[in-house]
């Protein structure tokens, strides 16, 4: 697409995915959507992206996705594949280029089930900010978060590996990579004291080039979090 701006409701809908091609809907900002850009960057997948404004959403979006998040990928066909970890494994199965999820179905389970026990971890990077903003104690939530973290780093100890299931990275890096980035603008990097080898993995995945590709620099999220803070998303901060 032309523009990285955000499409907002009234916009005009835009027309059918190219042959050959796949269309990403996305916001620059959102960690969820970043697991798929991840995703489609390491397999070197060609694509486009429609970045959405997640308050005042386009009507022909919510025909595409009537849950309304992102992302969500459109084909040529007219299909359209949401949320995060689907998305993500459509891609692996679809372009078998650079696998990132081992072709055992034990090996993929155990992937899903460290995704699960993640699951319960994404909220913290959420609620806590958002408690600290309102002055209220977090204490107890880091308490909670660091004991989250030690399992994580339990998980490398036991494996004796640089990345979760191995020494090269895989999906389930990538899954949980997109909140770690934004760990220094959550304020919660101090959650990482106590978890030498989790902190390893996040300065291995700092280096690898994917990332590199798809992250914003501290200044930018920060101000992009201020805006969400204050309750006005500037989602095209930037541009």
């Amino acid at each position: 697409m032309a523009t990285e701006k955000c499409f907002a409701k009234g916009s005009p809908a835009p027309g059918p995915v190219p042959k050959g091609r796949l269309r990403l809907y996305s916001m620059r900002f959102c960690p969820f959507a970043q697991r798929t850009r991840l995703v489609l960057n390491a397999k070197g997948i060609k694509y486009d992206t429609i970045n959405i404004d997640l308050k005042e959403k386009p009507e022909w979006f919510l025909e595409k996705n009537p849950l309304g998040l992102v992302p969500a990928l459109e084909t040529s066909a007219g299909e359209v594949i949401y949320e995060s970890p689907i998305t993500c494994e459509y891609l692996n199965e679809v372009y078998p280029e650079k696998k990132l999820l081992p072709s055992s179905p034990f090996g993929k389970a155990q992937q899903r089930m460290l995704l699960e026990h993640f699951s319960k971890v994404i909220p913290y990077f959420y609620k806590i900010p958002s408690a600290r903003r309102k002055g209220e104690d977090v204490s107890k939530q880091e308490v909670e978060l660091k004991e989250k973290f030690a399992k994580l780093n339990e998980h490398l100890e036991k494996k004796k590996t640089k990345f979760f299931e191995g020494d090269t990275i895989t999906m389930i890096d990538y899954m949980m990579w997109p909140f770690f980035e934004r760990i220094e603008v959550s304020e919660l990097q101090h959650c990482l004291d106590h978890t030498p080898e989790l902190k390893k993995w996040t300065e291995r995945m700092l280096e690898d080039p994917t990332v590199k590709n798809t992250m914003f620099d501290m200044d930018t999220y920060k101000a992009f979090y201020k805006s969400v803070a204050e309750g006005k998303p500037n989602y095209d901060f930037g541009l």
